[in-house]
């Protein structure tokens, strides 16, 4: 196992956004759950926050998942090279978009959930779940 506790013969896709507190957490739990065997998941930001947003944590635990343990993570040279495939999940913040620095990347282009509702979390909760799904899909 590696620092980020995943063996070195899974194939890792990563989930990015800017600040690694939402989106790219619940894509990453998400991705977790439902991606088929010999696949893990990480996720990062170019400018990781302290902690998960609290909506996000709150939004992913009404259905089942704690992003307790999980901490924001900077996104690093390593990390993008031990990936086969980077999802960028959308760039408010266009001078720090992870999107620059991607290989072989997807872009989401899901809304920020910094700052939003518990409702408007949920919308953007359950869309990542579905993009999730349909990109485990093709992995399989």
């Amino acid at each position: 196992m590696n620092f980020f506790g995943q063996t070195k013969d899974k194939k890792k896709i990563l989930f990015v956004c800017v600040e690694n507190a939402g989106r790219s957490q619940m894509a990453e739990a998400f991705f977790r759950k439902y991606a088929p065997e010999g696949y893990d998941a990480i996720s990062a930001g170019t400018k990781p926050t302290p902690e998960i947003n609290p909506i996000a944590a709150e939004a992913m635990k009404e259905i089942g998942i704690d992003l307790g343990r999980q901490k924001p993570k900077m996104l690093t040279s390593e990390i993008i090279t031990d990936s086969i495939l980077s999802v960028n999940m959308g760039c408010m913040d266009k001078t720090e978009c992870p999107a620059v620095f991607m290989k072989n990347s997807l872009d989401w282009d899901i809304e920020d959930p910094k700052g939003e509702s518990i409702d408007k979390v949920r919308e953007i909760r359950d869309d990542i779940e579905l993009k999730v799904r349909d990109l485990c899909k093709t992995l399989e």
